[in-house]
């Protein structure tokens, strides 16, 4: 029996407060582990939005990484030291 090593905890920084995420992991999944689920808002009338397709086709995941905007979370992976913003709290 083979035993994968467990991948590398790097701590990120979400919306301002830092958190440990595993390395290489999604974006959307490291937010989602860190209890933050809405990840901006409808630009029509201001409910929350968060993940739907995990592919990035529908564009409800969009934060700004490392201060680039309109990022995919879903198909951005986790670096040590990111800075993920939201758009759902302000």
């Amino acid at each position: 029996m083979s035993t994968r090593p467990l991948p590398e905890h790097v701590t990120v920084t979400i919306d301002g407060t830092p958190s440990r995420a595993w390395a290489g992991q999604s974006v959307t999944a490291a937010l989602v582990t860190a209890g933050v689920w809405p990840v901006r808002r409808n630009q029509v009338n201001g409910e929350p939005r968060g993940p739907f397709c995990g592919m990035g086709v529908c564009l409800e995941c969009e934060v700004t990484i490392n201060g680039r905007q309109n990022a995919r979370s879903c198909t951005a992976h986790v670096t040590d030291g990111m800075d993920i913003r939201t758009a759902a709290h302000g």
